[in-house]
């Protein structure tokens, strides 16, 4: 629980020091080209038509993501997000690519609402790896706090799934599972550059 709970104070801390700084800031304004990067914590979870799903697990969580604007109020771009966990020198990773869109009700603000769909991967790094790669989706939601006038520290809290389906060995010389499904969620501060 201590893991979990010293990264997220962190995030408090420095959204709350952002947003003291934000507020004597202009107005948002939002047009043309957008990036964005970002690192936090989570938990994952697993499924498949051979297992159950047992308990959620911590690990870090990171999201890079670039597009460009429609109007003050929509933004359109490429999402790519994911949580990682190390134990015992594994590496197991799981993360969605996805189309999404940037909707901030109120054009004047900095909060927004995030969905998107696309493809969703998994993989252990044992050898021989373990790899499968479905479809997925994420949501999730944020607020771009103003620090400079190109530049946003940007909480979000982000929910991705996936429906990986197969997972096999290798490059796919060995079946592992069937019915793969996973998910995560993610809390973490990024950089937004307008």
């Amino acid at each position: 629980m201590r893991v979990v709970m010293r990264p997220l104070g962190i995030l408090g801390i420095l959204t709350c020091i952002a947003a003291a700084g934000a507020t004597a800031q202009g107005p948002h304004r939002r047009q043309g080209f957008w990036a964005g990067f970002g690192i936090g914590y989570g938990s994952a979870n697993t499924s498949c038509d051979d297992c159950t799903s047992g308990p959620r697990v911590g690990g870090y969580t990171a999201w890079l993501k670039a597009g460009g604007t429609l109007n003050p109020s929509v933004r359109l771009g490429v999402l790519a997000d994911g949580w990682s966990h190390i134990s015992s020198g594994v590496t197991e990773t799981m993360g969605n690519l996805t189309a999404s869109v940037f909707l901030y009700p109120r054009a004047s603000s900095g909060f927004f609402l995030t969905g998107g769909a696309g493809f969703s991967d998994y993989r252990v790094d044992t050898s021989p790896s373990i790899t499968g790669t479905g479809w997925g989706f994420t949501v999730g939601l944020g607020y771009d706090l103003r620090i400079g006038g190109e530049l946003s520290l940007t909480p979000v809290a982000n929910y991705g799934w996936g429906g990986v389906g197969d997972l096999s060995y290798g490059d796919g010389g060995g079946f592992y599972t069937t019915g793969w499904k996973q998910n995560y969620l993610d809390f973490s501060l990024g950089l937004t550059f307008h």
